[in-house]
């Protein structure tokens, strides 16, 4: 174990931070290089959502499988793995010819993704001393919150300076960087089961199962649902109904169902799901928003999310300390609602918006209520599951996440009209982008409520001679034996 202000410490912190940092930027470039993409590559909305989704599936889909591998075969081997696949499927996406390849390559990039995210939040739980592990997730959160919200700028830039290619074609030299650090200064380690099978059955039923919903809720709507969309959907749920059974009959299952008998857990992956579905969304129609219907640049767009990257790199450490201080619930409850309140400000950005007047200050306030949420909400994540479960507890919570955007891209843009109007009628897609803020700021408030009544605080420490309070255990470890006054699973 290595403390988190140490030499060791900064240079695994560099490595995990880059290697998911890396995954992290490309979807935000990507964002806003679509408009661009579509134009030169002749994709509609349809074509624009699969190429964020092609990425999505891939990722979520795997995400568990790339957990099990590295606690298996051994975190660091995996990592670095992942972040090979991923620089070479990104130099397939920067030469891509037209829109099926930059599909298909966006897809593979999903499967490096899968195998190097779970790994590094694995690879922090596992190397930190303890009392260091709060500080450093709230750190890989701050800098990859800064990774994420960078992307929009430099892939601005690059589409207007260069050309859209290169938002893909820098990740090989910094994956090059990632590998060296992680191989010579990256302890490996694995799982207590790593002499147990692979679960390949239960993978390869969540990918089906995810991959034909997600094909049916994307092309369903736009094509009026005909009967083989339908299949498709009805198809994917049995698949991933099969999968639960699956994993409830394997010995050692992809995902122990098992972690999601702790409620804190189980409340902590409802709040990302809820959450990430809403920034997802709006992640994908804010570039297109900004360009189209206000006339904002690339670059400008990309320019005008700036603020969350530096209000994060202030502010997510600190809310990670103070979270470890007072307990997670409430800025995990705070942290949503402040957000959502972002998103409603959103409303007042169309033709003839400024940047000062309209889109900053929505930004600046969205950008506060991730900075409040996503530490406290990692931490808990990994510590509610316990330490021998971290890697399967970051692969579901990382599933999670990409699951929520992934679903989210897919609904969300039907459910206000947008898959009928595309982005060839521009007042169409602003009243459209509009009604799909609100509902992003709706879901951010149902998750804040759903961390006030869902999360509880850890116990505090009593004193010498002091009889203790006794109190259910709300976020004790799987293996745990489960206390008398322990409330039903929720």
């Amino acid at each position: 174990m290595i403390r988190y202000a140490s030499g060791p410490g900064r240079w695994v912190l560099a490595a995990t931070v880059l290697g998911s940092g890396m995954a992290f930027i490309d979807a935000t470039i990507v964002n806003v290089a679509l408009p661009t993409m579509g134009r030169q590559l002749e994709l509609g909305f349809a074509g624009l959502q699969w190429t964020v989704n092609a990425y999505a599936l891939t990722l979520s889909a795997l995400l568990l499988l790339g957990g099990s591998l590295g606690d298996r075969f051994g975190r660091r081997r995996v990592f670095v793995i992942g972040v090979i696949w991923f620089a070479i499927a990104s130099l397939a996406c920067g030469v891509a010819p037209n829109g099926t390849v930059l599909i298909a390559a966006r897809a593979l990039q999903g499967i490096g993704g899968a195998l190097l995210t779970p790994g590094s939040l694995a690879i922090i739980e596992s190397t930190f001393v303890s009392e260091d592990r709060s500080a450093a997730v709230g750190a890989w959160s701050g800098l990859g919150g800064v990774a994420t919200a960078a992307g929009p700028l430099l892939g601005g830039y690059l589409v207007q300076a260069v050309s859209w290619r290169l938002a893909f074609l820098i990740n090989p030299p910094i994956a090059g960087f990632v590998a060296w650090v992680a191989t010579r200064h990256v302890p490996e380690s694995k799982g207590p089961n790593s002499d147990h099978h692979i679960d390949v059955r239960g993978a390869a039923l969540a990918a089906l199962g995810l991959g034909l919903v997600v094909l049916a809720l994307t092309q369903g709507p736009r094509d009026g649902w005909p009967a083989s969309e339908i299949a498709s959907l009805i198809t994917g749920v049995v698949a991933l109904a099969a999968f639960v059974a699956v994993e409830l009959r394997s010995p050692m299952p992809m995902l122990p169902l098992s972690v999601f008998r702790v409620r804190q857990f189980t409340v902590a992956n409802l709040v990302t799901l809820i959450v990430y579905g809403a920034l997802g969304a709006s992640l994908f129609l804010l570039p297109i928003q900004l360009q189209r219907v206000v006339g904002f640049s690339p670059l400008a767009a990309g320019a005008s999310v700036l603020p969350v990257t530096l209000v994060m790199l202030l502010l997510s450490a600190r809310v990670g300390r103070l979270a470890q201080r007072i307990g997670p619930r409430l800025p995990m409850a705070l942290g949503p609602s402040v957000a959502g309140a972002g998103f409603v400000l959103y409303t007042r950005v169309g033709q003839g918006s400024t940047y000062l007047a309209d889109v900053l200050p929505a930004t600046l306030v969205m950008a506060l209520g991730l900075s409040l949420t996503i530490a406290p909400l990692t931490a808990t994540v990994l510590s509610s599951a316990g330490e021998e479960n971290v890697g399967i507890a970051s692969a579901v919570n990382n599933t999670v996440a990409r699951s929520a955007g992934l679903v989210a891209v897919a609904v969300l843009p039907a459910a206000v009209g947008l898959s009928q109007t595309g982005i060839a009628n521009l007042p169409a897609f602003s009243s459209g982008f509009h009604k799909a803020v609100l509902l992003c700021a709706g879901l951010c408030v149902a998750g804040g409520l759903l961390a006030a009544l869902g999360i509880r605080n850890p116990p505090k420490p009593v004193e010498i001679g002091a009889e203790p309070e006794a109190e259910p255990c709300y976020s004790c470890p799987v293996s745990s034996p489960p206390p008398q006054a322990r409330p039903p699973a929720a």
